[in-house]
């Protein structure tokens, strides 16, 4: 990892901010520290026991702020920890194929482009970051 963060430095004149665990089988509060110390914001990930993502979901606490070890370090070591909804596929109908075109929308140009952002709205509120209305 300092390997890496030095030639993004040395490169670009930057270093990643957040994590992504792509497809890890677990995820311990080790590496929500480990993430924290390297200077990262925020990590995604996407498994998750499904009875707790169910839950998260129903209480719309998919994302929470993480502060491994607290009883050690309180809230010294602290990161934004967001799961993914749909594991970590694409939207439906924003999926892009091999030539980087839309699979289930052929007719995807500028006169549609407000309706196909109005479903991007429309899913985050739905699904990202429902709101409970009593």
């Amino acid at each position: 990892m300092v390997i890496g963060h030095s030639f993004l430095k040395k490169e670009f004149g930057g270093k990643p901010r957040t994590g992504w665990h792509l497809d890890a089988f677990g995820h311990s509060e080790t590496n929500a520290r480990l993430f924290a110390d390297f200077g990262f914001e925020a990590q995604f990930f996407a498994r998750l026991d499904r009875t707790e993502k169910d839950q998260r979901f129903k209480n719309a606490t998919m994302d929470f702020l993480w502060r491994p070890a607290a009883n050690h370090f309180g809230t010294q070591k602290q990161i934004l920890t967001s799961l993914f909804r749909d594991h970590y596929c694409w939207i439906p109908d924003f999926q892009v194929n091999d030539q980087d075109t839309f699979e289930t929308d052929d007719t995807l140009e500028s006169f549609n482009a407000e309706k196909k952002m109005s479903k991007f709205i429309n899913y985050i509120h739905e699904f990202i970051y429902p709101v409970h209305r009593s």
